[in-house]
């Protein structure tokens, strides 16, 4: 007899103290901005002005679009000061200039909201001649775009912290002094005047590439996460995996990872997927064995999974759309085989654990029944696929998104308690904009770094230096590129790292044959790759707030989920047949080589995740667990191996994966043999 869903147990959750709960806030408003709270007639104003652009930019999708014909299209030379705009006033009133000021608006953040808005009617009303004046712009120009610049740093320090202002200050910096830097970085230098014009009257700088996206995509998709937030489909996708995996052998490990699979897709935050899921998956874990660092290692591990699942992605993969000049769906679709892969390695490693932690510990009763579940809240499942379904009709990305979102309010109403009444879809409506605002001033500020790039051809002699420094070796250069990006990971978000790395480091790769949309796709899972990095590693502080453990060693649990997946993108790099993994493959590879390199990654996978744990059936010896990592390597990089093999040998291996499949079977049977003289030990 099955239990009616209105009686369903509830699932327990970690109880947190006082302490805890702040430093999990001071996280998230890490990663999301820390806003000011108001209340009152004012607060009010706020949450109108936020409403306010989120249908701005709904109406902006669809304008011109059946069946919206009739409606005037917004363009594109007016869409992206608008947004930068809205943004910066948005900003001004809703984070405060210092802590001590907040949770008020000053006469000051009035005074710098109303400059932005005025500086952007100045530019929309100068028209076409703005633009073609940019080259040599008057003084009041000058002053204008000075004053600008300076108001739109001062947002980002706001939204995001000190270090991206920073960073585009040392940008400036290198146009200005250009005649004064030592070689090879040295060139012509750049006027303040022409600088100025560069960057703020032109489509090449602030109003450039990155705010096209934040204005046409990535507010869009944030009030698409907001809607399905507010409709409860994060619980449901939670609730569902507890009533998947519970009473299954290691279902406390398998829910994070079926959980983290579900959540991430539509969410697009890691951090938030992590502290959403920890809350309730935390006590499981601990039932199951898993030592404080390592549950939280686990849960920030899937956490991180939000930042490349489709159909949402994070805000960097917008971006490489727009860079490459392809549509969103070919990103979705690269991101596929990837994104499966990287919670495959998880799963690998959540199964090791069930091992190396006796068995599972305890099996969990399914705490609710999945059927009555699903029945009543299936319409959630819309989330994760329409989105999708709407741009295989031949919808564009905004329009998709924008029928989701419909689709999302409207089934929402299928069910009593996740309905969308007024006053929680005012509350989403205002969310969708005030949670885009440090993605959108992080997008706009970035154009003064892609400017000062393209002005200066900063981008062609950095690739040139790194080159040079690998001695033109693919491998040196990936390995060089994949620091840089994560070097500056650590102090600036993925949306950032992901556009610096993308205009400086790209072309090296790109120069010694990787396809472009490899060498894109390598920067941004490197860059996504910080997040789980000091001094950054948010997702992982935020899980060890929840489990009580130590937030480094968490941060080091959580690269030993990782590793094995995030190997991957050298696989896609390093040889012509890898990039299959991406669903484009390269001239000359078959979809059988798909099939193939797929395969023998997840082979790889396998290996490598044995060797990361030292455990199979037992702990591994340190020759078992060097064979085992071996083979790993053998399985994902054979061209790589080809070159270590023939510099030693003078031979070359034709056969790898029969190669390394022996090797890992050898050291198997290796190891059983040894464990079965002795009893399987535990951790």
């Amino acid at each position: 007899m099955t239990m009616p869903a209105k009686d369903l147990p509830k699932i327990a959750e970690v109880e947190l103290d006082e302490d805890a709960r702040k430093k999990i806030e001071a996280y998230i408003e890490e990663d999301e901005g820390a806003t000011n709270k108001v209340g009152g007639t004012l607060g009010k104003i706020l949450m109108a002005l936020a409403i306010g652009v989120t249908l701005f930019h709904l109406y902006a999708a669809v304008a011109g679009s059946y069946p919206f014909t009739a409606f005037p299209i917004v363009p594109t030379y007016l869409l992206r000061p608008l947004h930068v705009g809205m943004i910066l006033m948005l900003s001004f009133l809703l984070f405060p200039m210092l802590k001590s000021l907040r949770h008020r608006v000053t006469l000051l953040d009035w005074a710098f909201a109303l400059a932005s808005v005025a500086i952007i009617a100045y530019i929309i009303s100068q028209g076409d001649e703005f633009g073609d004046r940019a080259v040599s712009p008057d003084k009041f120009d000058v002053w204008i775009g000075i004053a600008f610049i300076a108001l739109l740093l001062e947002a980002t320090r706001r939204t995001t912290g000190m270090v991206m202002p920073v960073i585009c200050a040392m940008f400036l910096s290198y146009a200005l002094a250009g005649p004064y830097l030592p070689q090879p970085w040295t060139h012509r230098g750049y006027g303040i005047d022409r600088l100025v014009g560069q960057l703020y009257m032109t489509l090449e700088g602030i109003f450039g590439t990155a705010v096209d996206v934040s204005s046409s995509l990535i507010i869009l998709f944030t009030i698409f996460g907001a809607i399905l937030q507010y409709s409860g489909a994060g619980k449901f996708f939670i609730d569902f995996s507890l009533g998947m995996m519970g009473g299954k052998r290691n279902a406390a490990g398998r829910t994070v990872v079926l959980a983290s699979f579900l959540m991430g897709g539509p969410s697009g935050s890691g951090v938030a997927t992590t502290v959403t899921i920890g809350t309730v998956a935390y006590p499981m874990l601990q039932k199951a064995g898993y030592e404080k660092n390592a549950a939280g290692g686990l849960l920030a591990a899937g956490g991180l999974g939000a930042i490349i699942s489709p159909p949402v992605l994070g805000a960097a993969a917008f971006l490489i759309a727009e860079f490459l000049k392809i549509s969103y769906f070919d990103v979705i679709l690269m991101a596929t085989i990837p994104t499966v892969l990287y919670y495959f390695g998880i799963l690998v490693m959540v199964e090791l654990d069930a091992r190396k932690y006796g068995g599972g510990g305890e099996r969990i009763v399914a705490p609710i029944d999945l059927w009555a579940l699903t029945k009543k809240y299936w319409f959630h499942f819309g989330s994760l696929i329409s989105i999708i379904v709407f741009m295989m009709f031949g919808f564009s990305p905004t329009v998709a998104v924008f029928w989701a979102t419909v689709l999302a309010i409207a089934s929402s109403f299928l069910s009593r308690d996740s309905a969308l009444v007024p006053s929680k879809l005012t509350r989403a409506l205002a969310e969708g904009t005030t949670g885009v605002l440090n993605a959108a001033t992080t997008c706009a500020s970035a154009g003064i770094i892609v400017g000062v790039v393209t002005l200066t051809g900063l981008g062609l002699k950095f690739s040139s230096i790194a080159i040079d420094y690998a001695g033109g070796s693919l491998l040196l250069t990936a390995i060089y590129t994949a620091l840089i990006v994560w070097i500056v990971g650590l102090a600036v978000p993925v949306t950032a790292s992901y556009i610096i790395c993308a205009v400086i480091a790209a072309p090296a790769l790109t120069k010694l044959g990787v396809p472009d949309y490899a060498a894109h796709m390598f920067i941004f899972y490197y860059a996504v790759l910080s997040e789980v990095s000091p001094p950054t590693a948010l997702s992982p502080f935020a899980a060890a707030a929840i489990t009580g453990g130590s937030p480094y060693k968490t941060t080091l649990q959580s690269w030993k989920y990782t590793m094995p997946a995030f190997l991957v993108p050298f696989v896609f790099i390093l040889d012509p047949v890898g990039t299959g993994l991406l669903l484009k493959p390269a001239k000359g590879v078959t979809w059988f080589d798909v099939t193939y390199v797929t395969m023998v990654t997840a082979f790889g996978i396998v290996a490598l995740g044995i060797a990361a744990q030292h455990w199979l059936i037992k702990r591994n010896s340190i020759i078992e667990t060097a064979l085992f990592a071996v083979a790993g390597l053998m399985f994902m990089f054979p061209k790589l191996i080809d070159g270590i093999v023939k510099s030693l040998t003078g031979f070359t291996p034709a056969y790898h994966a029969p190669i390394a499949l022996a090797l890992f079977v050898a050291t198997y049977a290796m190891h059983r043999t040894r464990a079965a003289i002795g009893k399987p030990q535990t951790a």
